[in-house]
Formats: C-alpha cells, structure tokens, sequence
C-alpha cells in the first residue's frame, strides 16, 4: 500500500439537486482528487473533521483510496473481481438464466477498466474468461489454458473495490460501459442494464456485510448524462392486418422449414405472444372449438438461453412468464384465425411427445430464433419490395407481437383488458406498445377532416 502526506482537506460544499441536496467533502492526496458525498451537513462535517484531525497528526494517507491509514482499517479491502464473484454468487439463486448472463456481461464489462498491467490475451478472450468466472456453474469446470490463464490474470490484476472512490478510476469504468468491444457505442438499453448492475453491486460494497465503501462514490462524479428513453414500438415496424395475412401465408410456401412455422409466428400476430410463450405452449393449454373463439393457457415459458446458465443443464430450460410469480398464469383469446391455423397445425405436423407444438428438426429441442429468424426474413423478402423489405416494417418476429396490442388498441378494447392479456402493467403498455397500425396516421387524420367539417 502506497502512502502519503501531502494531503490537502477543502472546505464543504452544499449541493442543491432537484430532489434533493447533499452536502461534499472534497480533498487531495498526492495531487489526486477524492470526494464523498453525504444527506446530511452533519454527517459530511464529521467525516471531515476525521480527515483534518488524521493531517494535523501526521497520519499518512492511502494514494489510492485517499483515505487516512487509520480510515482504510476501518473499511474491508477486497479486489473488485474477487468481489464480483462473490457478488454474482449471491444474485444466482433468486436470478433467472437471462438475468444470470445479462449480469456476467455487465460485471464483465466494469472488471476490464478495474485490471491494472497488460492481459495475456485478445481482449475477447479476456472477455470470454471474465464471463465464465461469473457463472457459478463454469468457474471451476475445466477451461483450455487461454480462458485459464486470463482468469488468473484477473484475480491478481484487479484493483480494489475501494479505488472506486478515486474519481479516475470511476470515470474510466463509467465510460467503458457505454462502448462496445470495437470501440462503437453500445446499446442505449445495454447501457442503461450496466450501469443499474453497476450501481446495485456498489450499493452491495456499502452494505454492513461487505463494508467495502464507505458512500456511493457515482453520487460525486461529474460526467455527461446520457439520457435513457424508454423504448417505444416504431409504428413504421407494425404491419396491418393485410401484410400480416400475406407475411403468413408466405411463410407456408418456404421450404420445408416454413410451414411447420405458420402457426408460430400466427400466434405472435394473432394472440400477442412471445417467442418464449410461444416455443412452450402444450396442446394441453389449448381450449379450441371446432371453429370461432377459444382460448389459450399460458403457465410457463422457455426463453432461449445457453445451458451454462441454467440450473438443470438443459439448454432454454422451462421458467415461470416474464415478470410473474413462479406458478402465476394468463390466459389469452384465441380469435377465429388463430383457432382455425392451430387446428390445421395439429392436422400437419402434431405435438412434440411431451405435447408442445413446436420443436427443432434436430433435437426436438426449442425452435431456435436462427431458423424462425431466417424464415421470417424469406417471407418478407417474398411480400414485399426491396425498398420496403430494406426498411423496419415487420423487420422482426417480435414485430408481430406489436401488431398485435396494436389492433387490440385500434379496434376499441380498453386498455386495462389488452394490457392483461398481454401479460404487461398497464403502464408500460401505454407507454411503449400504444401505438398506430401501419397506415393509421392518415386514418386518424381523415377522423379530424371529418370532425372538424361537422361531419
């Protein structure tokens, strides 16, 4: 541990935010500056009267944490990495295996900026290492000598959790999360999971169990906000209900591969589902009649997700629906369309033997969004122009689901109603899924031609 006393304490400063002021104490200890913030003019007081008192005694200060010697006992010390798998570990129980890799990724992305010396490797290799040392189920299985050694060269290589609170070293984790591995800026969503891991495993640091920082060190670094918007559904993405009958009947003239998808991407348009409600759907769940409205059983869900991340082992293993309890369930209307495009599915290719209705050719397994991905883009390109197919209508699966809530919108059910069907909060379905169909723009506006003539 390096020390120092070239130590210079400044005086308070009062903070006035919008929702609410904070009180910081600021200093430099061997030409690097450090500050903490408090809620309170008391509290940031006394913390700094701690720091005079160490000066005026000849204390020596740590250049790192900037803290006095007899401070820095007070607080654990712990090498980031070494953190992050402990906190990792702590998050899997409770976590999902989507939210288990989302949280490896974005842990791997803050340990790149805390390493401190050149890695033995290519940056994605280190990436790889990092990501498998933050899967409890990959750390201490076997690993070729590259992803070894890359790990053990993170273990000795991390800065302390503590250097956190040097405003350097923050800023440099903080801009490393908003940039991708060649350089580009990542995703604004991508940026907005990161910093939300970033700022719950600090918050885990200043906890009593870990005491690893004393305050939230982001509080008191000045940098450029990026502003987060909550992402919206394009309308320019939404097919109407014309393209959305011509897109599935294209889809049962590819191949082999097509018509076995017809129905997939059917329930999508014509329910709302989501790829992984619909890759679990049973026959079991189904109540059809023989023509006209029946309905459908969602219980569970099978996202798509490496097995490394699952606790079975099993590759896109069965889980509960996105945001809901564990055995919680919803049930959706299955209009006349639907019914009679599920019932010819059954006719054609029946059930996989544990009753789902969709399978992978090979293994029987989920169908993977490869293959429903590469059919979809077949079937646009047979529907529409090369202008067209060039642009974001209908450009995904996923579009399909907007298209969905959409007509629910437009043809008049209340919204309360479309948004539990959906298996949304009312909120969020205002807010990201209400909006027009293709071509609904100038039929809204035709209403207000038609209003305001007195029509």
């Amino acid at each position: 541990m390096a020390t120092t006393h070239d130590v210079r304490i400044w005086k308070l400063e009062k903070y006035e935010g919008k929702q609410k002021t904070t009180y910081r104490v600021r200093w430099v200890v061997d030409g690097e500056r450090f500050g903490e913030s408090f809620e309170t003019l008391a509290l940031a007081d006394s913390f700094r009267s701690k720091l005079l008192t160490a000066a005026r005694e000849g204390e020596a200060f740590d250049t790192e944490s900037g803290l006095p010697v007899s401070m820095l006992r007070a607080t654990e010390v712990k090498s980031w990495f070494t953190f992050a798998c402990e906190y990792a570990d702590m998050k899997w129980p409770e976590s999902s295996p989507k939210y288990r890799a989302s949280l490896a990724e974005s842990l791997m992305t803050i340990t790149v900026p805390m390493l401190k010396g050149k890695p033995p490797c290519d940056p994605k290799t280190l990436r790889k290492a990092l990501k498998t040392a933050f899967n409890l189920n990959t750390r201490n299985a076997p690993q070729t000598d590259e992803v070894r050694q890359a790990i053990s060269f993170a273990a000795k290589a991390s800065r302390n959790v503590g250097e956190l609170a040097n405003a350097d070293t923050l800023r440099t984790v903080l801009r490393a999360l908003d940039l991708k591995l060649d350089g580009k800026k990542a995703a604004t969503n991508t940026v907005r999971l990161r910093r939300v891991a970033l700022g719950n495993a600090i918050e885990y640091a200043m906890s009593p169990e870990q005491k690893l920082l004393t305050a939230n060190p982001v509080e008191d670094v000045k940098m450029k906000k990026r502003k987060f918007v909550v992402h919206e559904v394009d309308p320019k993405s939404v097919v109407n209900p014309i393209q959305g009958r011509m897109l599935l009947e294209a889809v049962g003239t590819i191949g082999k591969q097509g018509p076995p998808l017809v129905a997939f991407y059917g329930l999508m348009y014509y329910a709302a589902l989501r790829p992984e409600e619909v890759a679990n759907l049973n026959k079991a769940d189904l109540s059809l009649p023989k023509e006209g409205w029946g309905d459908l059983l969602l219980r569970r869900a099978r996202p798509e997700i490496g097995q490394e991340w699952t606790d079975s082992g099993e590759a896109s293993e069965e889980g509960p629906l996105k945001h809901r309890a564990e055995e919680e369930e919803r049930t959706v209307p299955c209009p006349p369309q639907l019914t009679a495009l599920l019932h010819e599915h059954l006719r054609q290719f029946g059930t996989a033997p544990d009753g789902r209705l969709f399978r992978g050719a090979r293994d029987g397994g989920r169908v993977g969004s490869s293959v429903y991905g590469r059919v979809w883009a077949t079937a646009r390109e047979r529907v529409f122009t090369a202008e067209v197919a060039a642009g974001p209508l209908g450009k995904r699966p996923y579009d399909l689901r907007h298209a969905a809530v959409s007509t629910w919108l437009n043809g008049g059910v209340e919204p309360t109603r479309v948004a539990k069907w959906a298996g949304h909060s009312l909120s969020v379905l205002l807010r990201v899924y209400a909006k027009c169909l293709d071509g609904g723009e100038q039929a809204a506006r035709d209403r207000v031609t038609r209003a305001l003539g007195g029509e």
